[in-house]
């Protein structure tokens, strides 16, 4: 099991990772408010901002995701996605100079918007041009430069081992692999397998991803995987705490327990306040899908989701948080 930190030699700046599970970027979830819960749990894992279209960025969009890194405490990496190696440099560099702890290379996102226009897991099929980025990328800036991707773009056509060999090759640092293809989206099973045969034929460290979604999921992959650390994704949507118990019991500490309904409630409502003070009304659009994934496992749950999904202000959904907080403390006093 893999122990104590990782260290990334970069290109004339070293950085260090002191824990060895790391928080998937997750479009349209891992904001800098979801970012500070998961760093409550785990204050040394590496995080991610949303990925970046190097594109937008160049015409002035998504600035904030990049620029609001010097706020925040802990290792934040910038997830960058394009098909041209010239905006992907000259992003990274922004993005380096914002205060990346890294650059990481996107080329595993399977949604077809972003796939069938040469980004995300669309690189797959154009390894040459894939190599060609990470190579600009890499020589845009001094930061270590890393790649997240997958096993291949459909089962037939898979060779991962060739694959991520190419991206080493052309400059990677680190490789961050999903054991599932393109083709697969997140479907069926995560292939530790696979990953296991390309971690034994690089010498760069390798990230597992995929189908981790508990303590002794992250124990058994990296069992079979043989890799450097754990990369967590959907599993922590609803449950920023996980990054943490999977940490400690890497580290053969005391791990920290899920909150009660109570805890989950409160972490709902801070989370939804924090939203609507960072993004105004539309904070509550983003909140209640959060809502909806931490409000579970305690009786009323469906129907506070229900209720919660419907309520038309900020103020609201306050109301009904703060209720069923009363309603379970009540029931705890009966009990």
């Amino acid at each position: 099991m893999p122990t104590g930190s990782l260290t990334l030699g970069g290109h004339g700046v070293t950085r260090t990772l002191h824990s060895r599970v790391l928080q998937s970027p997750l479009a349209g979830v891992s904001d800098k408010v979801f970012r500070r819960l998961v760093r409550r749990w785990c204050p040394d894992a590496l995080l991610f901002t949303e990925m970046v279209n190097a594109t937008s960025l160049e015409l002035g969009h998504g600035r904030g995701k990049v620029e609001e890194l010097a706020t925040e405490e802990g290792p934040i990496a910038v997830q960058l996605f394009d098909y041209r190696p010239q905006a992907m440099a000259e992003a990274a560099k922004r993005a380096e100079g914002a205060g990346a702890f890294l650059i990481d290379i996107n080329m595993g996102c399977p949604v077809k918007k972003i796939a069938k226009k040469g980004g995300g897991s669309g690189l797959i099929r154009e390894p040459d041009l894939a190599a060609r980025i990470v190579e600009a990328v890499s020589q845009a800036v001094q930061v270590p430069v890393t790649v997240k991707t997958r096993l291949g773009w459909c089962g037939s056509d898979a060779d991962p081992v060739t694959w991520c060999q190419q991206l080493q090759n052309a400059g990677a640092q680190l490789l961050t692999l999903h054991g599932r293809t393109r083709e697969q989206g997140f479907k069926g099973h995560a292939d530790w397998q696979a990953i296991a045969q390309v971690k034994a034929a690089l010498t760069i460290p390798v990230i597992a991803n995929g189908d981790i979604n508990t303590p002794d999921d992250a124990k058994r992959c990296l069992a079979i995987t043989g890799a450097d650390g754990v990369m967590v994704g959907r599993g922590s949507m609803g449950a920023p705490w996980l990054v943490g118990q999977i940490d400690a019991a890497l580290r053969g500490l005391p791990m920290p327990l899920a909150p009660d309904a109570s805890g989950r409630l409160q972490l709902a409502k801070e989370q939804l306040l924090a939203l609507v003070s960072e993004r105004g009304d539309h904070g509550l659009l983003i909140a209640r899908k959060h809502m909806g994934w931490t409000c579970t496992g305690f009786p009323g749950a469906p129907q506070l989701r229900h209720q919660l999904m419907r309520a038309p202000t900020p103020d609201a959904a306050v109301e009904l948080l703060n209720a069923a907080a009363a309603s379970i403390g009540t029931a705890a006093a009966a009990g």
